[in-house]
């Protein structure tokens, strides 16, 4: 069953330059050939409540292998930077 990892930023970036950071560490590092990235940062309408400042929708074969990628070592080494950088929500999501 496919697994989903949802991050929304709820407000404006704080700090452009740690998030510069955390963005060149995850190109920089190797590519999980299980994530797919399916919205990054798309135009966003809101049609109920506040529309958050960004959306980033990554699609994964089972919710194993999101943990794994956000477990993993790269990733966790990047998240203070995007923590610094701004307020995100970040969760997985069993799908269909």
């Amino acid at each position: 069953m496919p697994a989903y990892v949802i991050c929304i930023r709820e407000d404006a970036v704080r700090d452009p330059a740690e998030l510069a950071t955390y963005s060149r560490m995850n190109r920089e590092s190797a590519r999980d050939p299980n994530l797919r990235p399916l919205i990054v940062y798309g135009a966003t309408e809101a049609l109920e409540g506040k529309a958050p400042d960004g959306i980033v929708l990554l699609q994964f074969p089972t919710v194993e292998d999101a943990k794994t990628w956000y477990t993993s070592p790269d990733y966790q080494a990047a998240i203070p930077h995007r923590k610094k950088g701004a307020d995100y929500r970040v969760m997985i999501v069993q799908g269909l």
